[in-house]
């Protein structure tokens, strides 16, 4: 992955695996993504994270030379399965508010059913750095696939001047802050439901069903890499068959 250190084999664990994941590496990214999450970036040490797992401390940098390498792995596993998933759908002879759909629903997806809510991640202050300019242009990225999508729609209903392809991408973004406000309480949006509002903030107000089922289809069908907090995501978004678009 770029911008990850690469770094020798690994050495023999302490304990039997105790995370997620069927690698060392894996177990690594879990026990961080709880960590950043929930004791902060700053407050979390490279020997916190090998004990969470069960695992020296150097072992660990056989696998991830720094702290920032394994953010940068979390956070491109929060971006890059939804930006290769909007770039297969450029070609694809589909309408725009159909690759509008899909696209928000898988990202809203696995933005919702990760293991832990990575889009938290988004606000520390240590983004600002060179370190992790790749992460910030993929994100740049995959929201200029939302906009181009968006402005195509708004083109479609004779809407094209309209200020309002901006939007979509914010929307599907909101899931990282009503998760986190679930903790209080409030309930998280379906990722059907932000698919949905996705058009209609736009102003789209036609059926949603057939996109619905077009979208489901087109995303079981997709080789999507695998997501983060895979865990907990369903494969291939398979659940999307069996849900009803709410309007």
């Amino acid at each position: 992955m770029e911008g990850v250190t690469n770094a020798g084999p690994g050495r023999p664990r302490l304990t039997a695996r105790r995370r997620p994941g069927g690698t060392a590496r894996a177990e690594i990214l879990d026990a961080a993504a709880e960590l950043f999450t929930t004791r902060g970036f700053a407050a979390t040490s490279t020997r916190h994270i090998a004990e969470a797992v069960g695992m020296r401390q150097a072992s660990l940098y056989n696998h991830f030379a720094t702290k920032d390498d394994i953010l940068v792995a979390l956070l491109a596993d929060t971006v890059t399965p939804a930006l290769d998933f909007a770039e297969n759908l450029r070609p694809l002879d589909a309408s725009p508010e159909m690759k509008l759909y899909a696209l928000s629903y898988i990202d809203a997806a696995q933005l919702i059913t990760g293991r832990w809510n990575l889009g938290v991640l988004y606000l520390l202050p240590e983004l600002r750095s060179d370190r992790f300019m790749s992460f910030r242009a993929d994100r740049d990225r995959l929201r200029e696939q939302y906009r181009t999508l968006a402005q195509a729609v708004l083109a479609a209903i004779g809407d094209p001047a309209s200020t309002l392809a901006e939007l979509p991408f914010r929307l599907v973004e909101s899931v990282i802050s009503a998760r986190a406000d679930a903790l209080e309480g409030t309930p998280i949006p379906d990722a059907s439901v932000i698919a949905g509002s996705a058009l209609h903030i736009l102003g789209w107000r036609q059926d949603l069903a057939p996109l619905h089922t077009e979208a489901a289809e087109l995303i079981s069908n997709a080789e999507t890499p695998k997501l983060s907090g895979a865990e907990s995501a369903p494969d291939n978004f398979d659940a999307i068959r069996h849900r009803r678009p709410r309007d």
